[in-house]
C-alpha cells in the first residue's frame, strides 16, 4: 500500500506546496508514523486519506518553523485564501491523482536524459537513492548528486507541474513512454552485473506503465507500451536456465510462459491497434505477440514479422530495429539472406559495441557452415558482453564451433 500511495501523495504534496524536496520529506514521515501507529491502532479506514492528512500538518509545521521558508509560506497562504480552505480527506473520499503531472515532470526534456529515469524511480516509484543507484549501476553518492541536479534543474528553471495542454503533450508524451521503456529494458536485459534479467525494475516498470494508462486511457501508445512489456516480461522464466544462463527464444520451454499475463497483454494490444495510425511501440507489442502465439519457433509467422518490422522501420528508421528485420528474414529466407543484411550494417554506429549484433552474426555464420568466421564473431559478442550469464553463453558458443 505504501508503495501504491507514495507516488499519489508526492504529485499531491508537490502540487500543493510547490517544493519537491518538502514533498518528500514530509511524505517519509507520514509513513514512517503510519509504521509506527498503525500497528497499534489499526489502519484506518482511509489509509491514503490519513497519510495525506498528517504529512500535509508536517508540512504546515515545518514551514511556520523555518524562515527560509516564510516567503513560500505567505504565497501560500494567499494561494490557499483565493482557493478556499482546503476539505479533510474523509475516510472512503479518494485521493486527487496528480501523479500525471509528476510523471510529466520527471521527464521534462530540459533535465538530462539519464536523469530522468533516476527521477522517474525516485518520485513515482518510490524507491531509496541506494536502490535508484542500484538500478542504474551507480554508486550512491553519484546517484544523489544526480538526483539534487535534477530537482534543482526543476526549482531554477521553474519546470511547471502540469500536464502538458493537447498542443503539447504529442511532443512531451513520448519522452515520458520512453523513461519508462529504458527502465523495462534495464530489467528485462541487464546492462551490467551478476544477472541477465533484473525482474524487480521490469516489473516497476509495467506497474508505472498500468498507472500511466489508467491516468491517460485515450492514448493508445500508452497500451502498445504497456501491451509490449506484458508479452515480452511473459517469457521472463524462461528465458535463463537453472544456471542463469540466456535460453533462446527457439529453445525456451513456452509452457513456462506466464499465459494469463500473454491474454493480457493481447486485450491491451487491441486497443493500441483500434482506432487509426498505430505507433512504434504498438507495432513491437504486435511483433512480441506474434512470438508468444506461435507453438515454437518453425511455425511462428515470420512473414508477418518482417512484415511488421518494415512498418516499425518506417515509423523509428534505427539500426537496432533493421538488425532485428534482418534476423526475422533470416528465420523466413534463410541465414544466408540473413548474413548479406547484417553485413550491410556493419558501419552503423550506433551497432559498434552492441554485442546482440555480434552474437546475430555469430549465429548465422554457425548456421552456414562457416565455423572460423562465427567463433570470431562470438568472440566480438563476448569482448562485449555486459553480465557474467552472457560471457558464460558466449564462452560456451565458442567451445562449440572450436571443436
Amino acid at each position: 500500500m505504501f508503495r501504491e500511495e507514495h507516488g499519489r501523495l508526492l504529485a499531491a504534496l508537490v502540487r500543493r506546496f510547490g517544493d519537491l524536496d518538502l514533498a518528500e520529506d514530509v511524505t517519509a514521515e507520514a509513513i514512517a508514523a503510519a509504521l509506527e501507529l498503525w500497528p497499534v491502532h489499526g489502519v484506518p479506514p482511509n489509509p491514503g486519506g490519513w497519510l495525506m492528512t498528517t504529512a500535509r500538518r508536517r508540512a504546515v509545521d515545518r514551514l511556520r518553523r523555518d524562515k527560509a521558508y516564510a516567503a513560500r509560506l505567505a504565497v501560500l497562504a494567499v494561494e490557499a485564501e483565493r482557493a478556499g480552505p482546503v476539505p479533510p480527506v474523509e475516510p472512503g473520499a479518494e485521493l486527487p491523482d496528480e501523479r500525471l503531472q509528476l510523471f510529466f515532470t520527471c521527464a521534462h526534456p530540459a533535465l538530462a536524459a539519464e536523469d530522468r529515469g533516476a527521477l522517474t524511480l525516485r518520485c513515482l516509484a518510490g524507491l531509496t537513492t541506494p536502490e535508484v543507484a542500484r538500478a542504474h549501476l551507480v554508486a550512491t553518492a553519484t546517484m544523489a548528486k544526480r538526483i539534487t541536479r535534477a530537482k534543482r534543474k526543476i526549482s531554477e528553471a521553474r519546470i511547471p507541474f502540469r500536464v502538458p495542454g493537447p498542443d503539447e503533450l504529442p511532443e512531451r508524451l513520448p519522452g515520458v513512454l520512453q523513461v519508462l521503456y529504458s527502465i523495462f529494458t534495464e530489467g528485462y536485459a541487464a546492462s551490467a552485473g551478476p544477472d541477465l534479467q533484473r525482474l524487480d525494475l521490469a516489473e516497476e516498470a509495467i506497474r508505472l506503465a498500468r498507472i500511466l494508462r489508467r491516468l491517460l486511457p485515450a492514448e493508445r501508445e500508452v497500451a502498445g507500451l504497456l501491451a509490449l512489456m506484458l508479452l515480452v516480461h511473459a517469457r521472463r522464466a524462461a528465458r535463463t536456465g537453472p544456471d542463469g544462463e540466456p535460453v533462446l527464444l527457439d529453445e525456451q520451454d513456452r509452457a513456462r510462459w506466464d499465459h494469463p499475463m500473454i491474454d493480457e497483454g493481447r486485450a491491451v494490444l487491441t486497443t493500441a491497434l483500434t482506432g487509426g495510425p498505430v505507433g512504434p511501440y504498438a507495432v513491437e507489442a504486435a511483433i512480441a505477440a506474434l512470438h508468444d502465439e506461435a507453438p515454437d519457433v518453425e511455425r511462428t509467422d515470420w512473414a508477418q514479422i518482417v512484415a511488421l518490422y518494415d512498418v516499425l522501420l518506417g515509423l523509428v528508421p534505427s539500426p537496432v530495429v533493421a538488425l532485428n528485420r534482418a534476423v526475422a528474414v533470416a528465420m523466413r529466407d534463410g541465414p544466408a539472406a540473413g548474413l548479406a543484411l547484417l553485413d550491410e550494417l556493419t558501419d552503423e554506429a550506433q551497432l559498434r559495441g552492441y554485442h546482440p549484433f555480434a552474437m546475430a552474426r555469430a549465429d548465422l555464420l554457425q548456421r552456414l557452415g562457416r565455423r572460423r568466421d562465427a567463433a570470431e564473431a562470438y568472440r566480438t559478442a563476448l569482448a562485449q558482453a555486459g553480465t557474467e550469464p552472457e560471457r558464460a553463453f558466449l564462452r560456451r558458443r565458442i567451445a562449440a564451433v572450436e571443436m
